[in-house]
Protein backbone atom coordinates (compact mmCIF):
# COMPACT_ATOMS: atom_id res chain seq x y z
CA UNK A 1 0.00 0.00 0.00
CA UNK A 2 3.07 2.18 0.27
CA UNK A 3 4.24 1.75 -2.14
CA UNK A 4 1.08 2.62 -4.51
CA UNK A 5 0.98 6.02 -2.02
CA UNK A 6 4.77 7.15 -3.37
CA UNK A 7 3.80 5.38 -6.95
CA UNK A 8 1.20 8.37 -7.51
CA UNK A 9 3.34 11.67 -6.68
CA UNK A 10 6.18 10.43 -8.76
CA UNK A 11 3.91 9.43 -11.70
CA UNK A 12 2.40 12.94 -11.70
CA UNK A 13 6.01 14.89 -11.24
CA UNK A 14 7.48 12.49 -14.01
CA UNK A 15 4.46 13.86 -15.80
CA UNK A 16 4.88 17.37 -15.11
CA UNK A 17 8.19 17.81 -15.96
CA UNK A 18 8.58 18.65 -19.76
CA UNK A 19 5.39 21.26 -18.63
CA UNK A 20 7.78 22.35 -15.57
CA UNK A 21 10.60 22.67 -17.45
CA UNK A 22 9.21 25.04 -20.26
CA UNK A 23 7.76 27.35 -18.00
CA UNK A 24 10.98 27.85 -16.36
CA UNK A 25 11.83 30.27 -18.80
CA UNK A 26 10.10 33.97 -18.37
CA UNK A 27 11.34 35.07 -21.94
CA UNK A 28 11.75 33.30 -25.30
CA UNK A 29 15.55 35.23 -24.90
CA UNK A 30 16.19 33.34 -21.92
CA UNK A 31 15.47 29.73 -23.47
CA UNK A 32 17.82 30.69 -26.35
CA UNK A 33 20.75 31.60 -23.74
CA UNK A 34 20.14 28.49 -22.02
CA UNK A 35 20.09 26.19 -25.10
CA UNK A 36 22.95 27.73 -26.20
CA UNK A 37 24.89 27.87 -23.26
CA UNK A 38 24.39 24.41 -22.96
CA UNK A 39 25.61 23.27 -26.30
CA UNK A 40 29.22 25.67 -25.72
CA UNK A 41 29.96 23.77 -22.79
CA UNK A 42 28.76 20.53 -24.76
CA UNK A 43 30.91 21.47 -27.58
CA UNK A 44 33.93 22.23 -25.60
CA UNK A 45 34.30 18.83 -23.77
CA UNK A 46 33.04 16.74 -26.95
CA UNK A 47 35.94 18.92 -28.69
CA UNK A 48 38.37 17.55 -26.02
CA UNK A 49 37.47 13.62 -26.82
CA UNK A 50 37.94 14.96 -30.55
CA UNK A 51 41.28 16.02 -30.25
CA UNK A 52 42.37 12.60 -28.79
CA UNK A 53 40.21 10.56 -31.85
CA UNK A 54 41.93 13.10 -34.34
CA UNK A 55 45.26 12.13 -32.40
CA UNK A 56 46.12 16.36 -31.76
CA UNK A 57 46.17 14.90 -27.81
CA UNK A 58 47.52 11.43 -26.00
CA UNK A 59 45.00 9.47 -25.34
CA UNK A 60 44.18 9.50 -21.65
CA UNK A 61 41.08 7.17 -20.65
CA UNK A 62 40.30 9.20 -17.05
CA UNK A 63 40.32 12.19 -19.34
CA UNK A 64 38.01 11.30 -22.16
CA UNK A 65 35.57 9.23 -19.56
CA UNK A 66 35.43 12.79 -17.47
CA UNK A 67 34.61 14.79 -20.63
CA UNK A 68 32.03 11.94 -22.01
CA UNK A 69 30.36 11.96 -18.96
CA UNK A 70 29.95 15.92 -18.92
CA UNK A 71 28.23 15.93 -22.37
CA UNK A 72 26.03 12.91 -21.65
CA UNK A 73 24.64 14.72 -18.44
CA UNK A 74 24.10 17.83 -20.61
CA UNK A 75 22.33 15.78 -23.58
CA UNK A 76 19.47 16.04 -22.10
CA UNK A 77 18.78 19.78 -21.25
CA UNK A 78 18.79 21.96 -24.20
CA UNK A 79 15.28 20.36 -25.79
CA UNK A 80 13.84 22.04 -22.81
CA UNK A 81 14.31 25.30 -24.63
CA UNK A 82 12.98 24.85 -27.91
CA UNK A 83 9.24 25.21 -26.63
CA UNK A 84 6.63 27.11 -28.44
CA UNK A 85 7.69 30.95 -28.50
CA UNK A 86 11.12 30.01 -28.44
CA UNK A 87 11.97 30.77 -32.26
CA UNK A 88 15.31 32.30 -32.75
CA UNK A 89 18.77 32.35 -31.95
CA UNK A 90 21.07 29.89 -34.17
CA UNK A 91 17.98 27.99 -34.99
CA UNK A 92 15.70 27.76 -38.12
CA UNK A 93 12.75 27.63 -37.96
CA UNK A 94 12.38 24.41 -39.47
CA UNK A 95 12.88 23.21 -35.65
CA UNK A 96 8.90 24.53 -34.82
CA UNK A 97 7.81 22.78 -38.10
CA UNK A 98 8.82 19.36 -38.19
CA UNK A 99 9.23 19.19 -34.36
CA UNK A 100 8.35 15.03 -34.62
CA UNK A 101 11.62 14.77 -36.96
CA UNK A 102 13.82 17.43 -34.76
CA UNK A 103 12.79 15.43 -31.49
CA UNK A 104 13.96 12.06 -33.41
CA UNK A 105 17.32 13.86 -33.83
CA UNK A 106 17.76 15.13 -30.37
CA UNK A 107 16.69 11.61 -29.03
CA UNK A 108 19.44 9.68 -31.71
CA UNK A 109 21.91 12.76 -30.19
CA UNK A 110 21.36 11.82 -26.75
CA UNK A 111 21.54 7.94 -27.70
CA UNK A 112 24.89 8.57 -29.46
CA UNK A 113 26.05 10.45 -26.68
CA UNK A 114 25.41 7.97 -23.84
CA UNK A 115 27.07 4.76 -26.42
CA UNK A 116 30.45 7.55 -26.60
CA UNK A 117 29.78 7.89 -22.55
CA UNK A 118 29.75 4.07 -22.03
CA UNK A 119 32.53 3.18 -24.33
CA UNK A 120 34.64 5.82 -22.44
CA UNK A 121 34.07 4.28 -19.04
CA UNK A 122 35.35 1.17 -20.89
CA UNK A 123 38.71 3.03 -21.98
CA UNK A 124 39.46 1.28 -25.19
CA UNK A 125 40.61 3.79 -28.22
CA UNK A 126 39.19 2.23 -30.63
CA UNK A 127 35.75 1.47 -29.47
CA UNK A 128 35.59 5.74 -28.31
CA UNK A 129 36.47 6.43 -31.88
CA UNK A 130 33.74 4.67 -33.74
CA UNK A 131 30.91 5.90 -30.76
CA UNK A 132 32.64 9.56 -31.04
CA UNK A 133 32.26 9.20 -35.12
CA UNK A 134 28.49 8.41 -34.45
CA UNK A 135 27.95 10.95 -31.94
CA UNK A 136 29.12 13.57 -34.37
CA UNK A 137 27.00 12.21 -36.98
CA UNK A 138 23.80 12.68 -34.93
CA UNK A 139 24.92 16.73 -34.11
CA UNK A 140 25.95 17.29 -37.22
CA UNK A 141 22.28 15.83 -38.75
CA UNK A 142 20.61 18.23 -36.44
CA UNK A 143 23.07 21.27 -37.53
CA UNK A 144 23.06 20.95 -41.16
CA UNK A 145 19.13 20.60 -40.62
CA UNK A 146 18.33 23.20 -37.57
CA UNK A 147 20.95 25.70 -37.51
CA UNK A 148 21.51 28.89 -39.21
CA UNK A 149 24.63 28.55 -40.73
Amino acid sequence: MMKKLLLVPALLISLLSPIAAQAQFAKAEDAIKYRAATFVVMGAHFSRIGAVVKGEKPFNKEDVAANAAVVASLAHLPWSAFGPGTEGGKSLPEIWKESDKFKAGADKMQKAVAELNTAAKAGDLDTIKKAFGAAGQSCKACHDNYRKK
